[in-house]
């Protein structure tokens, strides 16, 4: 004899509560990762900055060349930052109004 099927039951469950710093390092890592993304167009702007006259194509490059290094660790820093910042404001707006509300089966 088959055993009926018992049909799943669902839960609703309330996110009360996000860790700032948590938030702030999984979204700095994030954001780090998102600038490496860019890398490439930013390195194929830079190289066609080559082609402008040489007074100008010298600067060009360098501060592309400095934003390649810098963008990745620019979106990491403000990632961490913004990160931490929103959990705290979802965590001071979580004990007004009650927080986020999902349903788990």
């Amino acid at each position: 004899m088959i055993p009926p099927e018992v049909p799943p039951t669902t839960m609703t469950k309330r996110i009360k509560r996000i860790a700032p710093l948590q938030a702030g390092k999984i979204l700095g890592i994030l954001y780090g990762a998102m600038g490496l993304l860019f890398l490439p167009f930013i390195l194929i702007a830079t190289v066609a900055g080559g082609q402008l006259p040489a007074e100008e194509r010298v600067g060009m490059m360098a501060v592309g060349v400095g934003f390649a290094i810098f963008a990745p660790v620019i979106y990491g820093v403000m990632g961490f930052i913004f990160g931490a910042l929103c959990a705290w404001f979802y965590n001071v707006i979580a004990k007004w109004i009650g927080g986020f509300e999902i349903e788990l089966e």
